[in-house]
């Protein structure tokens, strides 16, 4: 079963496998040509043969197989579900609250119902989807399948639905509880999780333990244990079991993408670019101590202009020196708009990790910069470039309904993404930067398009059709939440994370550099 949503052990970065040394390193010209002649051959993507084999689960086979079959087993599978999404809105689109904070709270009181129907009721695990809109025969309305990235940001909306009172706190403790006892049950490998598991038969369905959804999962963990003092002994021991040491490769002093069980062995792909989702990793990572503080240094800015599949070749890059350590800085430009790039120009890449951390707070001069910067191009290149009147371009689903899409601004990328569907989480990412401008374009997709639904926002909109992708996924969904939660109550979840003695031993690298000086 292919997964709807992002694949972050995906071919693509695996460029970076080849390029990270000639982007940290001060390699001359000859070696940098070398590095990206044979990168130029990488840029279509080539996948890692152990992402082709399969894990069948065996149990779960068995149980269709004594309902009939697999599309036989289909209400049995949406029957586990908390609750289903109504056919239509509780509230037109066209009709939410004029006031902003009034808005606000309808999509997170909205979004929160949703993300508590998306629930197996017998485990407690959120399933990875499900698909509301017209379906083709093939496709199962639901995807009873998670990923332990979801399960880390369900539990941390969780604890922002208690700090917005729609839950209570005992009802809390008592649901992530429950979570724990399933999560104690799951199999794993060096006291890590695998990154897919089935809700229903809870057997894993992946090889790969991947290092930044163990991230998720841990910034997760690290959230519940600054909230609920009850939960934090059961919350630290998922924590430290962990063997984080097979994520980090020293030679190259990056993260791999993760570890492969079968065959046994690192990804042949490391995360090489700084300005990533994975950057929130790379600070637990060095915080825990299985990084050390080098790690975050390593880890380009820019790469060299011989790179020249690059969407650009960087500005000013040279070499710079920050806490002793000696890196490559730079940036790119778009019109007058000055940034570090991401690798795809999504949304995600640039401010998911802004769901945990405060980086205008703690990184002013450096991430919290480039976040504006991105936010700034992302609006002026879809309303204007594109003729868009909306914004917001990130990885979601296809609104054709034929899978799962990256979508970006190409020229915030270093290799960039194309531009396509509006993901309305991409928006909800923004509230951090832009929040007025954040809600006002989340409050067009509901007045122009029929993306709003009984659950908050569908996944994506095509702006040029009008197709809808009818769906909710769950990831999404959470960060949507999440999002909302931190402009509602003050960037209490951010709070929270960075109370944790792991993220407070290594804040002080965050902030200790200048992008654009």
């Amino acid at each position: 079963m292919q997964p709807p949503r992002r694949s972050h052990a995906g071919p693509a970065l695996g460029l970076l496998a080849i390029c990270l040394l000639a982007a940290c390193r001060p390699w001359g010209r000859g070696r940098d040509a070398a590095v990206c002649a044979i990168g130029e051959h990488l840029v279509g993507g080539i996948a890692e043969p152990a992402a082709l084999e399969p894990v069948i689960p065996v149990r779960k086979k068995a149980w269709e197989a004594a309902l009939g079959g697999e599309r036989a087993a289909r209400p049995s599978v949406r029957a586990r579900l908390v609750g289903w999404p109504a056919p239509t809105p509780r509230v037109d689109g066209r009709a939410l609250p004029a006031d902003d904070t009034a808005f606000a709270w309808q999509v997170a009181r909205d979004t929160w119902r949703g993300l508590e129907g998306l629930t197996d009721r017998e485990n407690s695990l959120p399933v990875d989807h499900v698909h509301v809109g017209p379906l083709a025969p093939d496709v199962p309305p639901v995807g009873d399948y998670t990923s332990v990235a979801t399960v880390g940001l369900v539990m941390t909306a969780l604890v922002g639905a208690t700090e917005l009172g729609l839950v209570g706190g005992a009802a809390a403790v008592a649901r992530l509880n429950a979570l724990f006892d399933t999560l104690e049950r799951l199999e794993t490998h060096a006291g890590l999780f695998f990154n897919y598991y089935d809700t229903t038969s809870l057997e894993r369905t992946s090889n790969l333990l991947s290092f930044v959804d163990t991230a998720w999962f841990t910034a997760g963990l690290l959230v519940v244990r600054q909230t609920f003092p009850e939960l934090a002994p059961r919350a630290t021991a998922l924590v430290e079991r962990g063997d984080w040491s097979l994520f980090y490769d020293p030679a190259a002093g990056l993260m791999y993408h993760g570890w492969w069980v079968k065959p046994g062995g690192p990804s042949r792909y490391h995360y090489g670019v700084l300005y990533a989702e994975s950057r929130l990793g790379s600070l637990i990572a060095i915080g825990k101590g299985d990084a050390p503080e080098s790690h975050w240094f390593r880890m380009a800015r820019t790469l060299p202009a011989a790179c020249h599949w690059q969407t650009q070749s960087p500005r000013n890059r040279h070499e710079e020196t920050v806490r002793g350590h000696t890196f490559f800085g730079g940036y790119y430009t778009w019109r007058d708009v000055e940034y570090v790039p991401s690798w795809g120009g999504s949304m995600f890449e640039a401010l998911m990790p802004a769901l945990f951390l405060d980086e205008a707070l703690y990184a002013p001069a450096s991430l919290g910069t480039n976040a504006r910067a991105h936010v700034a191009v992302q609006r002026r290149y879809a309303t204007g470039d594109l003729g868009y009147p909306a914004w917001g371009l990130s990885p979601s689903l296809h609104p054709a309904g034929d899978g799962y899409g990256e979508y970006g601004v190409r020229a915030l990328g270093m290799i960039g993404y194309p531009a396509g569907a509006l993901a309305p989480y991409a928006s909800a990412l923004a509230l951090v930067v832009e929040p007025a401008a954040a809600i006002a374009n989340l409050r067009t997709l509901a007045q122009r398009w029929d993306v709003w639904g009984d659950w908050g926002f569908y996944d994506a909109v095509d702006p040029s059709s009008g197709a809808v992708a009818r769906s909710y996924l769950t990831l999404d969904q959470a960060m949507t939440f999440i999002a909302l939660a931190n402009h509602l109550c003050g960037g209490c979840l951010q709070q929270r994370f960075a109370r944790d003695p792991i993220v407070a031993r290594a804040l002080p690298i965050v902030g200790s550099e200048h992008f654009f000086d």
